[in-house]
């Protein structure tokens, strides 16, 4: 197959839409495919896994950059002669790719990933979550498939009236993210400098966004015997050291590749705090790397976390309920063991490789659908 990827995110940025983007893209050279990748020009390899990376004009907003609509994007689209598109995240570039394959009479598959009524509310983009619904039903009703990572999008997006929709979830890499890292010299440093005189590590990983909700962790303010881990960066990075301002709190900054496997095994509990994720890719690695994982219970961790098993979940936005779930880990070393291997167990079926197989599925679908369909159009404009 050929594939057309057109991404909202790609490299250098680093979060869920690009670290999923980059697996897929290793998947389909791996199975001998040919792909594109259609960008905003934030600095983007020319290439990656082997495919061209054409990257059109954007805009920076809070530290995202957000790729323009632009006429090259159907020229490279009918250039290269894409079997299928793979809207990632659609929001304006994605809901060109889509609108340019249709006129190019190309199926696409839009993959739902960013709860956009949500991220407009939080950061202040005035508009109202109904209209930002509007928006989002609009982009997807283009495709010939909408891909939800998790029961709560799939929710959101039906009760918008988005109505052709598959479950896709996210893999995760069981080598990088392992327990056994815990014995690598790079997590024992790590966690030396982390609990230099024995504290029990909460750690945090994600990009520093107000969607992100970071702030949350002053509820653990007080809490004895206690060090927090702050992996990432981002425009609410000052807001919440200000908020976190006298709390034993080390910022680790951005990390990837095995210095982030090294982190996640330098903690002891994973913490969860946003109330906005469509799936919640971090709550996977932490679960592969054997830790219990505390997170509220809205989004895609409602699927992640068996509550009591694996990790704990809190109500929504209820801060005490997020100390006393850490609490209650902390003072329990069997209990934090138990959940840890748990979690290591749930995931142990999602490689990447299986759940870019799963993709591919997708892909073979809507290009037989809309053969079929083109068929169907053309024997009854015969019969006409």
């Amino acid at each position: 197959m050929r594939i057309a990827v057109v991404s909202e995110s790609f490299l250098p940025t680093v979060n869920g839409v690009t670290t999923s983007v980059c697996r897929v893209l290793e998947h389909l050279a791996d199975a001998g495919h040919e792909a594109i990748v259609i960008c905003p020009d934030a600095g983007a390899p020319a290439e990656y896994a082997g495919f061209p990376v054409h990257q059109v004009p954007s805009i920076a907003y809070r530290q995202f950059p957000v790729g323009l609509p632009s006429p090259q994007v159907q020229r490279i689209l009918a250039r290269f002669g894409a079997d299928v598109l793979h809207a990632a995240s659609p929001f304006l570039l994605g809901a060109q790719g889509i609108a340019a394959a249709n006129r190019l009479g190309i199926p696409s598959v839009a993959v739902y990933q960013t709860d956009v009524a949500g991220y407009a509310r939080t950061n202040g983009l005035g508009i109202t979550s109904s209209l930002a619904w509007k928006y989002v039903r609009w982009v997807h009703d283009g495709a010939d498939l909408t891909l939800v990572p998790s029961s709560a999008s799939e929710y959101d997006l039906r009760s918008a009236g988005v109505r052709i929709l598959a479950c896709w979830g996210r893999g995760v890499d069981l080598e990088r993210y392992h327990p056994n890292n815990r014995r690598t010299a790079a997590a024992k440093e790590l966690r030396e400098h982390l609990s230099p005189d024995g504290e029990l590590v909460v750690g945090y990983v994600g990009r520093i966004a107000p969607e992100k909700q970071v702030e949350r962790l002053r509820s653990l303010r007080g809490l004895p015997g206690l060090s927090i881990a702050i992996v990432g960066d981002g425009p609410a990075r000052p807001a919440v050291a200000d908020a976190l301002r006298g709390m034993p709190v080390t910022w680790l900054g951005r990390l990837g590749g095995a210095d982030l496997g090294a982190a996640y095994a330098a903690f002891d509990v994973f913490a969860h705090t946003g109330t906005e994720e469509t799936f919640g890719q971090t709550v996977q690695e932490a679960h592969a790397s054997g830790l219990p994982v505390v997170a509220p219970r809205a989004g895609g961790p409602i699927d992640l976390i068996e509550h009591g098993v694996d990790g704990l979940l809190f109500p929504a936005g209820d801060d005490r309920g997020l100390r006393a779930a850490v609490g209650m880990l902390v003072a329990d070393a069997p209990l934090r063991l138990r959940m840890g291997e748990a979690g290591r167990r749930r995931v142990l079926g999602r490689s990447w490789a299986v759940v870019c197989d799963d993709l591919l599925h997708h892909y073979e679908q809507v290009i037989l659908d809309r053969a079929e369909e083109v068929e169907r159009d053309g024997r009854e404009r015969a019969y006409s």
